[in-house]
């Protein structure tokens, strides 16, 4: 009689269990996002190696310089491209707790660092020539520069489709927030695009300082542009940094959607006595959160599944885990943190 009541609970719980099971797939990378990284990382490469090829055989230091330049650009965007890659190879590996988007992240960030080093290098080589200024092939130099930036204005408008197209996907929930409306955009996406974009403005600069150079004879001007376009760069660098380094670190409970949560449970004419004594948010996806919560309330009727649908408001709260306590009659509201 036992055996067959303990079989009649198992066979009970197997057949109920799929109401409380569900995946952790937050985050499915944008496939116009991957396939255009790698269309620019393979012009990019091809253009490395045209470049120092041609730098040797007309022995041209300005054509090597600007080729091993590349490279630098090349490797952080394959970087961006192998982090998409991953990221949708073991989008279901229970080891991913949260998914895999901060994969993504992570060759984001990865590809800042490489910004960040290409800036102090472009300083540390324009100081130098600076301060020991070396006789400049003008012409060469002007062609070299022409066809970066038409490389990398091709790269640049492959990049922004893709980011135009994966922008439009972000906004099409009817619940999207506008006021945070700017961290939904790919920050792996973001940070090739960024390489692409710093490599033109270097060509910009190096364009209107060695015409300047040839036709006026200010040579210091190309070494000046060099480091104002270093500048830029470890400006664009820095903002890739401190993006990507919060969504890691989960430096988020500033975020609106805190409060929005704290108002959905805590306030309004349903919450009653309702009071949110410990609250977690942080992002597993470019647009949704997760969050866990422990909330403690006079209210014996409330469930963690009404919490749930009080949640259910904000679409961009994917994942809740509720901790539940009916406190005793006694007032309890000046023993609890006040709610912000």
């Amino acid at each position: 009689m036992v055996r067959r009541l303990h079989t009649e609970r198992t066979a009970m719980h197997t057949e109920s269990l799929s109401d409380w099971v569900h995946d952790h797939v937050f985050h499915t990378a944008s496939e116009a996002a991957e396939r255009s990284t790698r269309v620019v990382m393979a012009i990019t490469l091809v253009t490395m190696v045209f470049e120092i090829a041609a730098g040797w055989w007309f022995n041209s230091m300005a054509l090597l310089a600007d080729g091993w330049h590349m490279s630098s650009h090349a490797v952080a965007i394959g970087l961006s491209a192998l982090a998409y890659a991953s990221a949708r190879r073991y989008a279901r590996d229970p080891r991913f707790a949260f998914g895999t988007w901060k994969v993504e992240i992570l060759g984001g960030f990865a590809s800042a660092i490489c910004l960040v080093g290409v800036a102090l290098l472009m300083l540390v080589g324009s100081v130098e020539r600076l301060l020991s200024p070396q006789p400049i092939q003008y012409r060469e130099a002007i062609v070299v520069a022409v066809l970066g930036l038409a490389v990398n204005g091709v790269c640049a408008l492959i990049l922004g489709k893709a980011h135009h197209h994966d922008h439009g996907h972000s906004h099409s929930h009817p619940h999207a927030h506008d006021h945070a409306a700017h961290h939904h955009h790919d920050l792996n996406l973001r940070s090739a695009y960024l390489h692409v974009i710093a490599d033109a403005a270097t060509s910009v600069l190096a364009i209107a300082a060695l015409a300047g150079g040839w036709l006026f004879g200010w040579s210091w001007l190309d070494p000046l542009m060099g480091i104002v376009g270093a500048v830029l760069v470890a400006v664009w660098a820095k903002g890739l940094v401190a993006d990507t380094g919060k969504i890691l670190l989960d430096r988020e409970m500033d975020h609106p959607v805190v409060d929005e949560i704290r108002e959905a449970v805590a306030t309004g004419p349903e919450a009653g006595d309702t009071r949110i004594t410990d609250l977690h948010v942080w992002r597993v996806g470019k647009q949704v959160y997760s969050c866990a919560m422990t909330v403690v309330t006079h209210d014996r009727t409330l469930t963690p599944q009404r919490v749930r649908e009080r949640l259910s408001v904000h679409e961009e709260i994917v994942h809740s885990t509720i901790e539940l306590h009916h406190c005793q009659d006694e007032p309890y509201a000046s023993s609890l943190p006040t709610p912000r």
